[in-house]
């Protein structure tokens, strides 16, 4: 190819200038008559083309394949229907097209598939703008998006150069239901009602609007509630949680008949409950030295309200100080434990003896609070094995114990048998013994003197005294938990006595067993989603479990080993876990498990439509077709004209070339134009002279 180039000696704005006060030059000279103002001119004029450097320039030129791009959409969302078939068409009907453009030569095609990336959908404008920067931008012809419309990156790519066409999977008459969380609190306080606010909505071309949806709500895999809202409008439902901890609320819909999917019927809301105050009521029957470290286990924490009755006068006691002068007032036991009894989260007897003070019409009642869901601890002393023994109350319908009315002390070092390692209150706490236990297995902690002797302990045993006698004893009745510590000396080890021991540790762990803190359960299934995967952990006193059955959103099954890696704890992991809802099963244990969002970025919205692209195809003057119509023709188009039609889109013929070799001759040399300009200028003169 030949060409004149230019190459200026000086900036154009320069030379423009130049050539401006020469034309003023030149109006000068016929405004004055003088004869050689056409050679002046022409003086000028070689000047000016000496300092813009025209030379004759020879291109060796190699044309070069123009190419198209097509992004193929193969997300979660463009798998639903009939859309992978759809797809799979457009590309066979798009290549045998492409193929005819290709036998004439001057053009390539290049294949891009893109899946969906977890919680950051479809990023399929990113991998257009990928695939276009390791390209020539003068050799894109155009790009084709085969895709239902959803991506989730429509601002990577501002522009492009060639057109940009769309053709989209699916029907002009999809619609969808889906579950939209609009308000839920991240904390809420146990046994109190919070509102969650949601929408049941239809989205595309619902074939009816209004009417009501029936909606469930299922707390951590119980038996869902069952609402009617109404189709499109937003509701506030109340919702209490009855334990500490994550609660998991899952809200779905049932699937109705023609929408797209039921991935977004439901909706799941982590929810972690809290308690407000914990009530805390002790009861100690005389002063001694345990009696402190209950008051500053319990003080320490500022979530507990301590209500403590101590009996510092007995009815025995007759000292006949006129009652006007006593400084004691008198205590609210009425109130206490019979009106308000199931205001307290837990009730604590410390050493306490029966001596009148309670009737028994009382200890009903705390037996009634219990099997309706309280939690009672006794720290028995010595009188436990005496006549005036709380077992010889009503209490003894709850209690898991009977005690011998034997005594036994001496020293001895408590251990932990079996069972106990295996039951959260008490696994693992040597650890937290001042030092390591000894050769013959004597735990590192302080020795105890008084044990109280009990029989038939119907509960489980998890920490034992001298001759492996229950020394603390655990049991649940009806929706209720009983605590029973056969010692009042558990003071010993906070006083440092032989190193001491982790008294706070153990009665802290035991008084939150007994207000059912979640992660002190001995007997429980947890899911939880871990970056991208479900992490199950198994809590159980049983020495062997079966597989945990898993089955995922979309309604597969699966078995899920599980390895003990603690005594009494086992864990398992599904391993790039599908996004959604995981239903987890244990023998009669249900849990669930999150991964990502409930409903996958890719089905928050399903249904087919080109808004999200419309932008960036008008830009390139591209268009957007549905492959429901056929697939479109295939055309080339002069750069910069309209690249789209009924049933055909065009692609944009680039004429790339590749640059082999440059021959270039200057036509004007700097001493040959100068020696013609002086020779004008002289002319100009000697006629001017005349």
């Amino acid at each position: 190819m030949s060409m004149i180039a230019f190459d200026p000696q000086l900036p154009l704005g320069l030379i423009a200038a130049l050539a401006g006060l020469s034309l003023v030059a030149l109006v000068l000279a016929l405004w004055r008559g003088l004869g050689g103002w056409w050679l002046r001119a022409l003086a000028a004029l070689v000047l000016l083309v000496a300092l813009a450097q025209p030379s004759w320039r020879q291109e060796d030129r190699l044309p070069v394949a123009d190419i198209a791009l097509v992004v193929i959409d193969e997300s979660a969302s463009n798998r639903i229907g009939l859309r992978p078939d759809q797809v799979t068409a457009a590309i066979d009907g798009l290549g045998a097209r492409l193929d005819r453009l290709r036998e004439t030569g001057g053009l390539e095609l290049r294949e891009i598939r893109v899946r969906d990336r977890g919680e950051d959908g479809t990023r399929l404008l990113g991998a257009l703008a990928e695939a276009a920067a390791e390209i020539p931008p003068d050799r894109i012809a155009g790009a084709i998006l085969v895709t239902d419309g959803q991506v989730h990156d429509a601002d990577a790519l501002a522009e492009f150069p060639g057109p940009v066409h769309v053709l989209l999977s699916g029907s002009a008459a999809d619609w969808d239901r889906r579950i939209v969380i609009e308000t839920a609190p991240a904390f809420a306080i146990i046994d109190e009602p919070v509102s969650v606010t949601l929408r049941v909505e239809d989205i595309g071309t619902a074939p009816e609007n209004g009417g009501f949806a029936p909606l469930t709500i299922a707390l951590d895999g119980t038996t869902p509630l069952r609402f009617d809202v109404p189709v499109g409008e937003s509701v506030t439902l109340p919702v209490t949680l009855g334990r500490g901890g994550v609660n998991v609320l899952e809200f779905a819909t049932p699937q109705v008949t023609g929408e797209l999917t039921e991935r977004n019927n439901a909706a799941v809301v982590s929810i972690n409950g809290v308690r407000d105050r914990l009530r805390v009521l002790l009861v100690s029957g005389e002063p001694y030295p345990g009696e402190r470290t209950w008051r500053n286990l319990l003080k320490s924490d500022s979530a507990v309200d301590l209500v403590h009755f101590t009996i510092l006068r007995p009815p025995e006691k007759q000292d006949f100080v006129p009652v006007f002068e006593l400084s004691l007032i008198a205590f609210p036991t009425q109130e206490l434990f019979m009106e308000k009894v199931d205001e307290f989260d837990l009730i604590i007897f410390d050493r306490y003896k029966r001596r009148g003070i309670l009737p028994n019409d009382y200890f009903e009642n705390i037996a009634r609070y219990v099997r309706d869901g309280g939690a009672l601890l006794v720290a028995a002393g010595e009188d436990f094995a005496g006549a005036e023994s709380l077992y010889r109350s009503p209490l003894r319908g709850v209690l898991p114990v009977q005690p011998t009315a034997r005594v036994v002390e001496r020293g001895f070092a408590p251990r932990i048998p079996e069972l106990g390692h295996r039951h959260p209150v008490t696994a693992d706490l040597e650890s937290h013994a001042p030092r390591p236990p000894a050769a013959d297995g004597t735990p590192g902690w302080g020795r105890w003197f008084r044990i109280v002797e009990l029989d038939a302990p119907e509960g489980e045993v998890v920490m034992t005294g001298p001759d492996d006698r229950p020394l603390l004893v655990l049991d649940r009745q009806g929706e209720g938990r009983v605590a029973v510590l056969a010692s009042d000396e558990a003071w010993l080890w906070s006083r440092g006595y032989e190193g001491g021991g982790p008294q706070l540790e153990l009665l802290r762990r035991l008084a939150h067993w007994l207000m059912k803190e979640p992660e002190l359960e001995e007997n429980v299934l947890l899911g939880t989603g871990d970056g991208g995967d479900v992490a199950v952990t198994r809590r159980t006193l049983e020495a062997e479990i079966p597989p945990v059955t898993a089955t995922s959103p979309s309604g597969a099954s699966e078995e899920v080993a599980m390895k003990e890696v603690a005594p009494g704890r086992w864990e398992g992991r599904i391993a790039a876990a599908e996004h959604g809802v995981w239903r987890l099963e244990n023998g009669d244990l249900a849990a669930v498990a999150v991964v990502g969002p409930s409903a996958p970025r890719e089905f928050e919205n399903p249904v087919s439509d080109g808004a999200a692209l419309a932008p960036l195809a008008a830009a390139t003057r591209g268009g957007i077709l549905r492959l429901e119509d056929g697939v479109p023709d295939i055309r080339r188009v002069r750069e910069g004209r309209v690249a789209a039609g009924r049933g055909w889109i065009g692609l944009a013929d680039r004429e790339a070339y590749q640059l082999r070799d440059i021959r270039q001759v200057a036509l004007a040399p700097a001493w040959l134009m100068l020696i013609l300009a002086v020779a004008l200028a002289f002319g100009a003169w000697r006629i001017e002279g005349r």
